[in-house]
């Protein structure tokens, strides 16, 4: 049968110990997805067997879609009945085709992760976009129709430069936690000293700066005591809002004690299936004093803030054009341009480790407020403990598997600190990027020289997931 299976380029970055674990059960979909992308290498469909349609419209489907945001599993659903159904009606066509068969049991597999009925409602791929000026998809989406109608009308003149300019929105992310580690916009991951303020993002729509202190006396680390987002007034959907957070301090409101802003004006699906008015900028608070999120529907833009020990952690997720809505005065920005060269603690992207851990009970910065603490009422921190290079790492590997950037970053901050909550800050921080991370190939960064050091074992794993593969495909 000359080569089994398929061999596309990416599948063995794919194919990571904490992914083949996590994801066994969804490998025939990755499997039908990469080969979409690299038709060329995989069994070619033919003209008549359109499975290739079917899956690009499934990823147009859910691109827009972040489990931050409720009403996630509604839609989702809806996007996966529509791309089986499509999988259906192509079905004679594609017998005998491994794209095919990769995608169908893939489907069925995520429908039974997501509990999604196979009854039931599914998302049109040609929906009637109506337009709401404070709801940025709703804008966006309207727009690259109408312009994809344009273009189609003048095609003879300037096709290729409107479908350029009304491609659909791309996504970007940036995150802070730990001492501090900061995830750019460019997905440069860089470890800084910045104390004080600092401006993460400043742009015509939104501002965040982030305040940091010292953590341990005679160390040049830092880490987030204090968040300052300021939403800009958007004309016709909100009034400018201010959200502040600090330290024992996460309010589920604004400062000016709202927890919205404009009117109800676009409809979001419920997780119930149904379906209410939302308004353009609103503040979910998921766990008291500890989670919150805010949701900028107008710009498109998601932020999650976090207090894990004494710190807080940051991450954001903003349309590009958005975050490029900028002018020479506000160039400064670490999400989009890193930190200055001064501030770098990391060397090029390798992270040294410190010598020796913080001498107990004394180094560590300890808020102080009067009153802070009633009587008998214990202190919700963690004392400080002496952590080696191999208690660091084994503390690490109980909330990370894999061994990426999060997880050198918790052991460096265990070495530095001894405080254990900056394990839980660093595993935090990896879930939100998943979460809000609109690329997948690209959440796993690795310290230069030590993504092999790490995990010795990691390329027999990475054969065996993608032997696996090859000898599922001549099964189906």
């Amino acid at each position: 049968m000359g080569r089994a299976g398929c061999c596309c380029r990416g599948a063995e970055r794919l194919a990571s110990p904490s992914l083949v674990r996590r994801f066994r059960p969804l490998l025939l979909l990755i499997l039908a997805l990469c080969c979409g992308a690299h038709i060329g290498q995989c069994q070619v469909a033919t003209p008549q067997c359109r499975i290739q349609k079917c899956t690009t419209d499934f990823v147009s489907l859910t691109s827009h879609l972040t489990p931050a945001v409720d009403g996630f599993d509604t839609e989702f659903c809806k996007a996966l009945r529509a791309y089986s159904a499509c999988t259906q009606r192509t079905a004679k066509s594609c017998r005998g085709n491994l794209v095919f068969h990769s995608a169908v049991l893939g489907i069925s597999d995520l429908m039974s992760q997501r509990n999604c009925s196979r009854d039931g409602p599914t998302s049109s791929t040609h929906p009637e976009v109506q337009h709401e000026p404070c709801n940025y998809h709703s804008r966006t989406q309207h727009a690259h129709t109408h312009a994809h109608s344009h273009t189609h009308s003048h095609a003879h003149t300037h096709t290729q430069s409107h479908s350029h300019s009304h491609a659909r929105p791309g996504y970007l992310f940036c995150g802070l936690f730990g001492d501090p580690h900061l995830r750019t916009f460019k997905d440069s991951f860089q470890t800084c000293k910045v104390e004080g303020a600092w401006p993460l993002i400043d742009n015509d729509y939104l501002s965040v700066q982030v305040t940091n202190v010292p953590v341990v006396t005679g160390s040049s680390a830092t880490a987030t005591n204090k968040i300052t987002i300021i939403f800009k007034p958007y004309e016709g959907c909100t009034d400018q809002r201010v959200y502040q957070a600090v330290t024992d301090d996460l309010p589920a409101a604004f400062v000016d004690g709202t927890v919205s802003s404009g009117d109800p004006s676009h409809a979001s699906a419920g997780v119930d299936g149904g379906t209410g008015k939302v308004r353009a900028l609103w503040i979910s608070e998921r766990s008291p004093g500890r989670h919150v999120e805010l949701h900028a529907g107008y710009i498109g833009v998601t932020v999650i803030v976090r207090q894990l020990g004494r710190y807080l952690t940051l991450a954001v997720r903003i349309p590009e054009e958005m975050a490029q809505a900028y002018d020479a005065t506000q160039d400064l920005q670490l999400c989009l341009n890193g930190c200055p060269s001064g501030e770098r603690i990391d060397r090029g992207g390798h992270l040294p480790l410190p010598l020796s851990p913080p001498a107990l009970g004394l180094q560590l910065q300890q808020p102080r407020r009067p009153g802070q603490f009633s009587q008998g009422q214990a202190s919700p921190y963690s004392a400080p403990q002496g952590f080696g290079v191999e208690g660091a790492r084994d503390r690490c590997r109980e909330q990370l598997e894999v061994q990426d950037i999060y997880f050198h970053s918790c052991v460096f901050d265990l070495l530095t600190t001894g405080d254990a909550n900056f394990t839980a800050a660093a595993y935090s921080a990896q879930k939100d990027m998943e979460s809000l991370h609109p690329h997948r190939d690209r959440w796993r960064i690795y310290p230069r020289g030590s993504a092999t050091a790490s995990h010795p074992d990691s390329r027999s794993v990475k054969r065996l997931a993608l032997l696996l593969l090859c000898a599922l495909s001549p099964l189906i």
